[in-house]
């Protein structure tokens, strides 16, 4: 049997120059293949533009439950601050007409009727600010309640994403989606 020629040999073979270790490994042969030209750049453009629309229908799609947690979570924002509003102008309404029957009372009545009169209607108004601020507390609570509800089933969701990972399968079907990849 003949040794094979040098230049056979030398081109099966590289040399390697790694940080002044010098060594021969094996050449790479790298396929020169160029990407097929599409034969219709019209229906190239078709196809491109038929995939970015699916793409985006299921971005869509995707995001539409969350964007509608959203909007309902800024309605509820919106009624509450309504809800608020109404409460003071309500407060400051009541407020005008315990002063005005303060006053009708303090000019018909004596010194400790004033009082009375006086320190009844400061607990009464002391009393609707503590329901207002109740209800508002109540508000923001079922605000937070709602945005944990959220923030769990995207974590549930990011979760699921991980759990549904071939790795998680059997050793036969992880084989399999890895020599399908």
């Amino acid at each position: 049997m003949d040794p094979p020629s040098s230049s056979q040999t030398d081109d099966d073979w590289e040399l390697c120059n790694d940080d002044g270790f010098i060594y021969k490994r094996k050449r790479r042969h790298v396929l020169t293949e160029q990407p097929p030209v599409p034969a219709d750049p019209e229906e190239e453009e078709i196809r491109r533009r038929e995939w970015k629309r699916k793409n985006l229908l299921r971005v869509k799609e995707k995001y539409k439950k969350e964007i509608e947690e959203w909007e309902l979570m800024s309605e509820t924002l919106k009624a509450m601050q309504d809800k608020a509003l109404g409460f003071q102008i309500q407060q400051q309404e009541r407020r005008k007409s315990r002063e005005a029957e303060e006053e009708h009372r303090t000019a018909s009545s004596s010194g400790s009727e004033k009082k009375n009169n006086a320190s009844g209607s400061l607990v009464d108004e002391l009393l609707s600010q503590a329901e207002a601020q109740e209800m508002v507390i109540r508000d923001v609570s079922n605000l937070c309640d709602i945005a944990e509800a959220m923030c769990n089933a995207q974590e549930e969701r990011l979760n699921q994403t991980y759990l549904d990972l071939p790795i998680w399968a059997s050793p036969r079907d992880l084989m399999a989606s890895l020599c399908d990849e």
